[in-house]
């Protein structure tokens, strides 16, 4: 019986070890004897025990976030600033060869990579110009990674912690200019005003009666108001007419008190 049964147990541990399943993200880098064989796709795979080893290599994308790096930029200003990494593998056989920890290795790369170019930026351009310095992250830390078979997608800058006294010069200096785009627009509005007001003093002078038309609509605005006395000027333009209609009634009427007989 027992001549059956201790066969019987090598062949299960035997097809135990022989017998590997693979994932539809996963590849599996085969060595035999020490030695790169081959990599296995998807799917149930067989390798030969003790002779061969299978390291499985997950080629899903991987987001790893990058610690705060102190970095002083190139107009001499320390600050604080954080990313995050996308990344993946896309040749398994070189991230288990030529690399001992593919993710720690990439991780470093990413920090000392994040603290060389954010270095090299004054700070005006790394808070406003992030889609140029997080191209340059990504392009340089793609070559880092590509003899190591690991592609890297993106970078995002995700943070950036400026020094207190620093944060209150850039408020000032937020402050000043928003008064100074405030003073130009006012000027600005001012001297269309005046440009305003003078095309229609033009049109004005040529025609009495819009003068007078205005001088009325003007009379007719401030009689809105209430619980005031307001002293209009009146012009003399504009009862002249009525003056000499009088003086023509005048001249030509009979003197007073006086009577004809025919």
């Amino acid at each position: 019986m027992l001549a059956y049964i201790f066969p019987a147990v090598l062949v299960l541990i035997f097809l135990w070890l022989a017998v590997q399943i693979l994932q539809e993200y996963e590849r599996g880098v085969v060595f035999r004897l020490g030695r790169f064989s081959s990599v296995k796709e998807a799917g149930l795979r067989f390798i030969i025990p003790v002779v061969d080893r299978l390291v499985k290599v997950s080629l899903r994308e991987v987001v790893m976030d990058v610690p705060s790096q102190d970095v002083i930029t190139r107009d001499n200003v320390s600050v604080k600033v954080n990313a995050v990494l996308y990344f993946r593998v896309v040749h398994p056989q070189d991230a288990i060869i030529k690399v001992e920890n593919y993710l720690y290795g990439t991780s470093q790369l990413a920090q000392t990579t994040l603290r060389s170019i954010c270095g090299q930026a004054e700070l005006d351009t790394l808070l406003s110009d992030r889609e140029r310095i997080n191209r340059e992250l990504q392009e340089e830390l793609d070559r880092g990674t590509d003899p190591w078979g690991v592609k890297v997608r993106a970078v995002e800058i995700k943070h950036i912690d400026l020094p207190t006294d620093m944060q209150r010069a850039m408020a000032k200096q937020a402050e000043a200019e928003r008064e100074r785009r405030a003073k130009v627009i006012h000027a600005n509005g001012e001297f269309e005003a005046s440009e305003r007001l003078r095309d229609a003093s033009e049109i004005m002078t040529q025609s009495p009666f819009t003068l007078q038309l205005r001088y009325l609509q003007t009379l007719a605005e401030i009689s809105t108001e209430q619980n005031s006395t307001i002293l209009f000027p009146l012009p003399m333009e504009l009862v002249e007419p009525i003056l000499r209609v009088r003086d023509a009634v005048r001249a030509n009427s009979p003197a007073d008190g006086g009577s004809t007989e025919s």
